[in-house]
């Protein structure tokens, strides 16, 4: 009788244990995730410091944003969001997993665009120059502001000028947390 009360406490020490390992390991991908996209929201805050002019241009500094953005998107951002890390306390929507195609499309999309802007930021002058803006033609959209939007032979990220690349990075952005990001209080 002692020895299988004993071996019954044992067992719910190791349940104990297990679950507590696992809440430990949901809680630092959760942490590691929210610490992730805060760098990209830093990164994004500094290019775009530079081009609206709140912020003094630095090659150097646009360089390490863009690959801060570039290193957390499509795989490394998908990995941060494992099923058992959505929902509370997470920010995360388990809406995900029902709708995870869309959710990798739109990461896998944002990693196009980051390449992009990180190779052109790994070219970037000493200062911005013309071919570096987004000029007076092109809309948030990707279209022309008389709406002609391009198609996907046209959407070449390579051709798309860096201030351009930056506002569809954060088109997608908006678009992946207006879906699938619920606020915590």
């Amino acid at each position: 009788m002692r020895l299988a009360a004993a071996a019954t406490v044992l067992s719910l020490a190791c349940v104990s244990v297990v679950l507590a390992a696992a809440h430990s390991d949901r809680d630092a991908v959760i942490e590691a995730r929210q610490t992730s996209m805060k760098e990209m929201a830093e990164a994004a805050k500094t290019i775009a410091g530079m081009f609206d002019g709140k912020r003094a241009y630095d090659a150097a500094a646009f360089k390490a944003a863009a690959e801060t953005i570039r290193a957390r998107t499509g795989s490394a951002l998908i990995a941060g969001f494992p099923s058992a890390t959505l929902g509370a306390p997470s920010g995360a929507k388990p809406d995900i997993d029902p709708a995870r195609a869309e959710f990798e499309a739109l990461a896998r999309h944002i990693e196009t665009l980051a390449h992009a802007l990180a190779s052109d930021a790994e070219q970037a002058p000493p200062r911005i120059t013309d071919d570096m803006r987004m000029g007076s033609g092109l809309a948030m959209g990707g279209g022309s502001l008389l709406g002609k939007r391009p198609g996907p032979a046209e959407a070449d990220p390579a051709s798309i000028p860096a201030e351009h690349l930056l506002h569809l990075i954060l088109q997608d952005c908006s678009s992946c947390h207006s879906k699938f990001r619920q606020r915590v209080e």
